[in-house]
């Protein structure tokens, strides 16, 4: 979370008012004016009540193209005025920029950071300090496929790390045709599922992208095991493994949803927790055992390795 002290810029939540710390709470209550921003499934109606104050919404083009108004608000010296996006402020370059210009105007600031699926990704048992350059799909058109980030994937396999892949968020975006006729005509909200970016990756492959075809596959390819995340931090989040020809049909349910694809390599302990996850006749199954199972592989891995993983043991619960 982000707060200018007089302008509270960029308060941040992770995916719903639940997962806001007493700090940032208190903090908001004292502000005049909260605005969110609307990349996520919707969540104002209940920090209004939360808050105890009216949430504005700022969408996407409020805050690219008329970031100068919410400064205005927050210009006087008795203002105080919020501003909530989910995740972490600077995960998005449009934050950096609300924060430069605020400091250019001499509107104090003070960040409350918050958990993102940058860190958060960490839950599916892959370790985050081999975790690479992250890439983002976006939904693709007829008329349009990018396929330029698939080389980041593949250098990331070829350097032993993972990829973790940010799906495409739909929001309140106007329809080309209606951009054409200069009048804005907004498109239902769409949200990229893991099944979508698990065949978006086997069509690139395939050569169906807009490039045409990748020189470096990286070696990901139909069989290649990737891991599906949902609603990360929910009490209903969901995270499966399995090879992406399988994920490509996998119902995850709710977003938002995220895909990684993992390295060729993965160390005993990764291996151990995503077989976890294993698809239901996709390369495994969750069973009642599965935690026991998981201990074993550990302790195995270990002595195969000459390693000591006992003080990895109390954190795998059977």
């Amino acid at each position: 979370m982000v707060f200018l002290r007089r302008l509270s810029v960029v308060c941040h939540v992770v995916q719903g008012v639940q997962h806001l710390t007493s700090r940032p709470l208190a903090a908001n209550r004292a502000r005049l004016a909260l605005h969110l921003r609307p990349d996520e499934p919707p969540v104002w109606c209940r920090q209004e009540r939360l808050y105890e104050r009216p949430v504005r919404i700022a969408e996407r083009e409020f805050v690219e193209e008329r970031a100068e108004e919410m400064l205005d608000l927050a210009a006087p010296a008795d203002a105080h005025v919020a501003f909530l996006v989910v995740g972490d402020p600077y995960g998005a370059t449009t934050h950096n920029d609300l924060w430069l210009r605020a400091v250019e105007r001499s509107i104090p600031v003070e960040v409350i950071h918050n958990a993102s699926i940058m860190n958060a990704v960490a839950a599916c048992g892959l370790q985050l300090y081999r975790f690479g350059e992250a890439v983002s799909l976006c939904f693709w058109t007829d008329g349009w496929k990018p396929d330029s980030y698939f080389a980041k994937i593949a250098r990331n396999r070829a350097a032993g790390l993972h990829t973790l892949c940010l799906l495409d968020i739909k929001v309140r975006e106007p329809s080309l045709e209606s951009l054409a006729r200069g009048r804005r005509v907004y498109e239902p909200p769409r949200f990229m599922t893991v099944a979508q970016a698990a065949a978006q990756l086997m069509d690139i492959v395939a050569g169906k992208g807009g490039g045409g075809g990748v020189p470096d596959t990286g070696g990901v390819g139909p069989d290649t095991r990737c891991v599906g995340l949902a609603r990360v931090g929910q009490t209903d989040q969901a995270i499966v493994y399995g090879r992406l020809v399988d994920l490509a049909n996998a119902d995850v349910g709710l977003p938002l949803h995220s895909l990684v694809v993992p390295a060729a390599e993965l160390h005993f302990h990764e291996q151990a927790v995503v077989d976890h996850y294993a698809l239901k006749g996709g390369g495994g199954s969750q069973r009642p055992r599965q935690q026991q199972r998981v201990r074993s592989r550990l302790v195995d891995g270990a002595a195969k390795s000459g390693g000591d993983c006992s003080s990895m043991q109390p954190s795998i619960r059977s």
